[in-house]
């Protein structure tokens, strides 16, 4: 997206106007650009909380909850730092003018899903289809 484009704090895309126009994409890409930061920021409260944390427990029960705790809370930076990758594809495809677009099917993904899952890569049919074909190829 190369111009600057004036969008209202109470802007929703709306399926009356054109299919990812300046504003759609706009609105998109700052709600991608303030959850990357709000997983960017958690991320480094996350590591300040680990470091600030680091002390000996006498008591093995509390040593071996606290360990349960920390590792759980490293699981959960691992999947945000996945999802910021997620983030800045999107990101990508908003600058490239393929966001929006089932990279399957080449079709519009819908606007409710966008808002819902703004990293989504296909439309709804076409992630159900391929969910499907990953139960069956697992099963096997």
């Amino acid at each position: 997206m190369n111009a600057e484009v004036f969008l209202p704090d109470d802007y929703k895309p709306a399926e009356n106007e054109p299919f990812m126009n300046d504003r759609q994409l706009a609105y998109f890409q700052r709600k991608l650009l303030d959850w990357k930061a709000d997983l960017v920021s958690d991320s480094k409260d996350t590591i300040t909380g680990l470091q600030d944390g680091t002390r000996n427990i006498p008591d093995v029960a509390d040593r071996a909850s606290e360990e349960t705790d920390r590792a759980l809370e490293l699981r959960t930076r691992d999947r945000a730092r996945k999802l910021v990758g997620k983030i800045d594809a999107a990101l990508r495809r908003i600058d490239e003018g393929e966001f929006g677009y089932c990279s399957i099917t080449g079709e519009p993904i819908s606007l409710k899903r966008l808002d819902a899952r703004p990293v989504a890569t296909m439309s709804l049919e076409a992630q159900e289809r391929h969910e499907r074909r990953e139960k069956v190829h697992r099963d096997d």
